[in-house]
């Protein structure tokens, strides 16, 4: 029955049947007229199955002529479907992406960055996982996000880094007393203050607690979140400091007295931040030219 489903000789059977006659089917698929009789004759035998019948100068088809002629017409269909599908694959016209970065990138990463591909490639769909640096570099690895943007992740040979840029950890408040001062602040300097901390599942976190086991400090948080925006709120409402990479200005009014701070601990100088894939993952063609359209389009931002 394998014979029976051949793709070539149904579609000679079709073309029969949708022109009246064998030597316009051949006209139509640029055969000889004995090729198409052949093919046709051919399926009859596989049948057992008259699928034709004479009538005046042409043919119709029979009942079983035209069931298999319908499966052609369908077995066509999906093959032009698919390779139409294959086409918009190869043009980055179709498919999904899956993105996973902090809470902390959206400012600089949604409008800045995606805004201009998502409007260029309105067939593909999306989705978008904010979450923790653990939580991000997770996704990177068990294949539930396709890139991520990512503050300071582990040194893993699974995780490539496509591009970083440094993002250095400021200290975030403007009529705070530290603010008076005319130097890099030491973590020694924020120690008596108050300030508020992300939690530990974030790079930011870790980052600093490596600076205070190097500068034998412990820093006095008064509130700590999971939460970027939680964080500027705290330092927006005067409640105390906080220690961030933010690099991009925050949006509202009542983030306008928050100032950047420098920092003097070298640990905190010299952060970074990392657009990154797993190793050895072939990327779809859109969640290539995404990448690429990514690492272009940073380092304006």
């Amino acid at each position: 029955m394998e014979d029976v489903l051949d793709r070539k000789r149904a579609m000679c059977l079709l073309q029969i049947i949708e022109t009246g006659s064998v030597r316009g089917a051949a006209d139509v698929l640029e055969l000889d007229p004995s090729v198409v009789s052949r093919a046709v004759a051919k399926l009859e035998q596989d049948t057992g199955l008259a699928l034709l019948e004479r009538r005046g100068r042409g043919v119709v088809a029979t009942d079983a002529g035209r069931l298999l002629a319908l499966f052609a017409r369908r077995q066509q269909d999906l093959s032009d479907t698919f390779l139409a599908e294959v086409n918009n694959l190869k043009n980055s016209q179709r498919g999904h992406v899956e993105l996973a970065f902090g809470e902390g990138f959206i400012d600089l990463v949604l409008e800045p960055v995606l805004q201009g591909f998502l409007h260029k490639h309105p067939d593909v769909t999306y989705n978008i996982r904010v979450a923790g640096t653990e939580e991000t570099v997770h996704c990177i690895l068990e294949d539930l996000a396709h890139i991520a943007f990512v503050f300071q992740p582990p040194n893993d040979v699974r995780l490539r880094s496509h591009y970083s840029r440094l993002a250095p950890i400021r200290v975030l408040r403007k009529d705070h007393p530290l603010a008076r001062k005319r130097k890099p602040l030491t973590l020694a300097d924020l120690a008596p203050h108050q300030g508020a901390s992300l939690t530990e599942s974030f790079g930011v976190r870790k980052h600093i607690e490596a600076a205070e086991i190097e500068e034998h400090i412990t820093l006095n948080h008064m509130l700590t979140t999971n939460s970027f925006k939680v964080l500027w709120e705290f330092a927006a409402m005067g409640l105390g400091y906080i220690m961030t990479p933010r690099s991009v200005a925050l949006k509202g009014a009542q983030f306008a007295d928050l100032v950047s701070l420098p920092l003097a601990n070298p640990i905190l100088n010299n952060s970074r931040i990392h657009i990154v894939t797993r190793t050895g993952r072939p990327l779809s063609p859109v969640a290539d030219r995404m990448l690429r359209h990514v690492m272009k389009a940073f380092p304006q931002v």
